[in-house]
């Protein structure tokens, strides 16, 4: 008798910047005889996701093709939508033009990520837009265009995101009453020189701001608060985010908010075979609490599930990757930033750096992370292991 090595197959599902990462750093650890790689994601090319406010007051974003991105990687990109996961009987249901299909799988890695958040809302889902996703900026892209000089523009949620939209909506289109509301005082997370330079800008860019106030309710032409309606022609929702469901569908162990709970090498506390990354891990950070949702805590989780994966499939030493803050990266429209230095576990510090010099700062910082998920070993050489037999799929053929 002699054995008969198949491939060792990984599927990853969510080609965002943590799916994208994983993907081509697996295949630059292991062997492709060895390993099969399928990365499932419903578009051909890679969305910067940090970008979508440009997006959607109108600038055009550079296109980033995944058969360029993985060209000679080994990388199978499957399109369509993960519409079933079956962690018992390890497959995922993918369903693309040609209808439903099952891919199985020996390892894989979760990183369909998140979504907007409404948080329960009325009204918020059938006359908010969102910005999570491209198309959602799309569709904001289109209704803003429409809009004629004047109009009121609502930000819901004083959040990056909401900071990032507002700014960046009221610098393309200074002929728009843009206004954000947000729940707590604005910039309140900042230290004293950010929160003084984030409340100079809005006031440059005449943004009005509702501090201290809570949405109830959203209307076509108008937000309802609790100090009084606010009109809004547009009311662009950016109050968070949710995870994908369909992890709390399968028999996967999930926290309360529907992240799948992992070890530190990012592995399900479950189920062993599967790896969740990004916003869809419940991962302890520094001071035992929850890294938020973020490329910058993302990306670190799909370093460690990579490197843990080959690890484990090569038999070599399991690495660990400790995921920290260093500073929170924030665009005021093109020619404002402000870069607001943390703690490991997200605590704002005094320094902080503003003006030009911070939006060159930012910029480059997400021009830093579209490169590394086509270079996700940072431009660093790697060695392509072999996957040890126990570790593989065996069957036995006839001598």
């Amino acid at each position: 008798m002699r054995q008969n090595i198949q491939q060792h197959r990984v599927v990853v599902i969510g080609a965002g910047y943590t799916g994208a990462t994983a993907a081509g750093r697996l295949a630059r650890r292991l062997r492709g005889e060895d390993v099969s790689i399928t990365l499932v994601n419903a578009e051909p090319d890679f969305v910067e996701r940090v970008r979508m406010h440009q997006l959607a007051v109108g600038q055009t974003l550079r296109p980033r093709p995944f058969d360029e991105m993985f060209a000679g990687t080994g990388v199978e990109l499957r399109l369509g939508q993960v519409t079933g996961i079956d962690v018992d009987r390890r497959t995922v249901t993918v369903t693309g033009a040609e209808g439903p299909s099952d891919l199985e799988y020996d390892t894989l890695v979760y990183a369909l990520g998140s979504a907007w958040n409404t948080q329960g809302v009325p009204g918020t889902t059938e006359h908010a837009h969102e910005i999570a996703g491209r198309d959602g900026a799309l569709r904001l892209r289109d209704r803003l265009a429409a809009l004629a000089p004047g109009s009121p523009v609502t930000v819901v949620g004083g959040g990056l995101t909401g900071v990032e939209a507002a700014t960046e909506l009221a610098e393309t289109r200074p002929d728009l009453d843009v206004s954000l509301i947000a729940r707590a005082g604005l910039g309140d997370w900042l230290s004293p020189k950010g929160a003084r330079h984030l409340h100079k800008v809005f006031s440059n860019l005449r943004i009005t701001t509702h501090e201290h106030t809570t949405v109830t309710a959203v209307q076509a032409d108008r937000v309802t608060t609790t100090e009084g309606d606010i009109p809004a022609a547009v009311t662009i929702w950016t109050t968070g985010f949710a995870v994908h469901p369909i992890a709390r569908a399968t028999t996967l162990e999930t926290g309360e908010t529907g992240r799948i709970t992992v070890d530190a090498t990012m592995r399900s506390l479950s189920h062993p075979d599967v790896y969740a990354i990004g916003d869809a891990a419940l991962v302890t950070g520094p001071g035992d609490k929850p890294l938020r949702m973020s490329c910058a805590s993302g990306v670190p989780t799909a370093w460690q599930a990579a490197d843990a994966i080959a690890a484990r499939l090569t038999a070599t030493k399991l690495p660990t990757i400790s995921a920290r803050y260093f500073n929170q990266c924030i665009s005021l429209g093109r020619k404002e930033g402000l870069i607001q230095y943390v703690t490991a576990d997200d605590r704002s510090v005094n320094a902080a750096l503003t003006g030009r010099l911070a939006a060159l700062y930012k910029e480059l910082v997400c021009k830093g992370a579209a490169w590394g998920v086509a270079n996700p070993t940072m431009g660093l050489p790697v060695r392509r292991r072999r996957v040890t037999a126990d570790r593989a799929r065996v069957t036995a053929t006839a001598a």
